[in-house]
């Protein structure tokens, strides 16, 4: 399945010690998932509004976080653009709209593929894949939400009920943090360069965050991909096919020499749903 270059947000570090470029791109969560915070992040990207900021946060087997660094701080933080949007708690969770007929009411699901991963998990009745992206369900599948698995992208936010813009983003770097899953917004995935961000140095400070701007990655730009020359295509495979259940099934039940006695299962953080660049 193809991504529109729109759907990505391309970020540019500032080169490494090497002078190498280090260029992260992460791909948007489609429709019905998380669309005012990422509403909020095309119009940031749009301004700007990123551009000369810093990797501010990077707390060992858990998230890297950007953003202002002096956001805290209403003398010194950067203004926002006009215009962004306060969403919901509400929004963390999609809500399946019933059909009725005939006086009997049904809830659809969220489900479009044959293929559930698993009913067992620890913090859902049931979690599975939604057009291309892992997600967790209630009992009757009338409530969707997506999970937090690696890789996956994150709005910062305050206390509740502050939801956050969009202008302080995380990544996850470690184990699954499951226990965010509907208590704050996602809004996609790093698809390339997520090693530019899990390799940078531990912050020092409470909750990983850099002590001094020195420790802090500069970030040179932030943009949606169809604002960026010669950016690659990309594609992930779509969770609907017979090969992506093939692939589950491969992950879930090791088969290859080294494995003698098969798991039996997997986490569904361990099914990432594959994404290549198209040649």
């Amino acid at each position: 399945m193809a991504i529109p270059a729109s759907d990505l947000l391309v970020m540019d570090l500032a080169p490494d010690a090497r002078n190498r470029a280090r260029r992260v791109v992460i791909q948007l969560m489609p429709p019905p998932f998380s669309q005012g915070w990422i509403g909020n992040i095309r119009k940031l990207a749009a301004a700007h509004w990123w551009d000369g900021l810093s990797i501010n946060r990077v707390q060992d087997d858990y998230v890297v976080q950007w953003g202002d660094a002096d956001g805290e701080d209403k003398a010194k933080a950067r203004g926002l653009p006009g215009g962004l949007a306060n969403v919901p708690e509400s929004d963390y969770v999609q809500k399946a709209q019933r059909q009725c007929g005939g006086g009997i009411c049904e809830s659809p699901g969220w489900f479009t593929s044959t293929f559930t991963f698993s009913t067992k998990d620890q913090y859902a009745a049931g979690v599975g894949y939604f057009i291309g992206w892992a997600v967790g369900t209630s009992g009757d599948q009338s409530e969707t939400w997506p999970v937090h698995c690696y890789g996956m992208v994150g709005v910062g936010r305050n206390l509740s009920p502050d939801t956050g813009s969009g202008a302080e983003l995380y990544t996850v770097i470690g184990h699954a943090p499951r226990h965010l899953d509907r208590n704050i917004a996602l809004i996609g995935r790093v698809i390339e360069g997520i090693e530019h961000l899990s390799s940078l140095p531990r912050g020092t400070g409470a909750l990983g965050f850099y002590e001094t701007p020195e420790e802090r990655t500069p970030i040179k730009s932030v943009r949606l991909g169809n604002e960026v020359a010669s950016l690659p295509t990309y594609e992930y495979l779509s969770t609907e096919s017979a090969t992506f259940a093939r692939y589950a099934d491969a992950r879930a039940n090791r088969r290859d020499p080294f494995f003698f006695k098969p798991a039996g299962g997997a986490d569904i953080c361990n099914i990432p749903v594959p994404v290549r660049r198209v040649k």
